[in-house]
């Protein structure tokens, strides 16, 4: 994703050869974070009780990571990372916690574009890419 007499990145947007990353990767990377909220949540709730704790914690998880680093943990590991979709840039927090309140109601995760951007994507102007 740079063009090769300037050699800045070019915007996902931008780019006509760009490729996103399978659907396994993004599954693997949910379900990499999905565990580790799980293992969290139960410092203060019991998950299979209280359905709600990993929920909140996978919301607060996808603001803090994906904000300010691009990567949750689970998209560090399976090389994916999420980006703006206009600028190649950050998406920040609060796009951050949009996207995952949106992935947390599942639906608009199941809904994609040809750029494999789900409605949660296009809300918060963000893509995945491989990082």
């Amino acid at each position: 994703m740079t063009n090769p007499r300037d050699q800045h990145p070019v915007p996902p947007a931008a780019d006509p050869s760009f490729t996103p990353p399978s659907i396994g990767r993004r599954f693997g990377a949910l379900l990499i974070d999905w565990i580790l909220c799980l293992l969290l949540s139960r410092i203060f709730a019991d998950p299979v009780r209280d359905g709600w704790a990993p929920v909140l914690v996978l919301i607060l998880e996808y603001g803090f990571f994906i904000g300010p680093f691009a990567q949750t943990p689970g998209m560090y590991i399976t090389r994916i990372r999420c980006v703006h979709w206009l600028d190649g840039g950050r998406i920040g927090v609060l796009r951050g916690l949009l996207r995952g309140l949106l992935l947390a109601l599942v639906v608009p995760a199941l809904v994609m574009d040809t750029h494999r951007r789900g409605l949660h994507d296009r809300a918060a102007h963000s893509v995945i890419t491989p990082a």
